[in-house]
């Protein structure tokens, strides 16, 4: 398990991510929370090359607002 960065903020019913450097997780990558639940899947990676964002879909049932300021995880 690694650390894939920080919720910034959410859009369009997705989470978006911001990688601390430039390693990022495949598209379709499992995404967990500090507690280690599932959350979602990266779906998308975009912006800068040095510290892109990922786009994740989150689950059925998962509260996005509740995400924004925390670490996520990739498995």
């Amino acid at each position: 398990m690694r650390r894939l960065g920080e919720v910034v903020r959410t859009a369009q019913g997705l989470a978006i991510v911001r990688c601390p450097d430039a390693d990022h997780p495949e598209i379709g990558t499992m995404v967990l929370d500090e507690n280690l639940d599932g959350i979602g899947r990266v779906v998308d990676v975009f912006g800068p090359v040095e510290r892109p964002y990922l786009a994740v879909t989150p689950d059925d049932g998962v509260p996005l607002p509740s995400l924004v300021g925390g670490p996520v995880y990739a498995r």
